[in-house]
């Protein structure tokens, strides 16, 4: 006759070599009603999408190159091809202003190079104008005065 501690032993081995039995292929209900099998070796499905813009316009590359080469970083002619030289110059071009070198233009690099977005179709920018502020000495006396007091600085 066995001992309860081997009793309980051997059921709960009995228990547990079940569970890992009934573990290996485990099914799946989905909100469409289909059933997925899920085994250990049975190969994933993968989805190789690719997301996001895979290259640059030729017209965009044609901008960047003129861009570099107004300062100095390509001797070539813009030809608008991403080739291996254009690719060289931005990279030292965004090495020399401290930032990481990527195989794509960094955004920061083309607002430096002036080729940030162009907002002059803009809804609003029909009537605005992006003219210097007026010079100090067209403001009125008592609102300079009003300035200076609510800055807190004595002239």
């Amino acid at each position: 006759m066995l001992s309860f501690r081997a009793s309980l032993a051997l059921s709960l081995f009995a228990v547990l070599a079940a569970a890992s039995a009934f573990a290996s292929r485990t099914h799946h209900t989905t909100a469409a009603g289909r059933t997925h099998s899920l085994h250990k070796g049975a190969p994933a499905k993968v989805s190789h999408r690719l997301h996001g813009q895979q290259a640059i316009d030729p017209e965009r590359v044609t901008q960047i190159q003129q861009a570099l080469i107004r300062t100095h970083y390509l001797t070539s002619d813009a030809n608008g091809k991403w080739d291996a030289t254009t690719e060289a110059a931005m990279q030292k071009y965004q090495a020399d202003q401290g930032w990481q070198t990527k195989l794509m233009p960094d955004s920061r690099a083309l607002l430096k190079l002036g080729l940030g977005p162009d907002y002059s179709t803009a809804i609003n920018a029909k009537d605005s104008t992006f003219g210097s502020p007026p010079p100090v000495t067209t403001i009125p006396a008592p609102l300079v005065n009003g300035f200076t007091a609510a800055a807190g600085v004595s002239r």
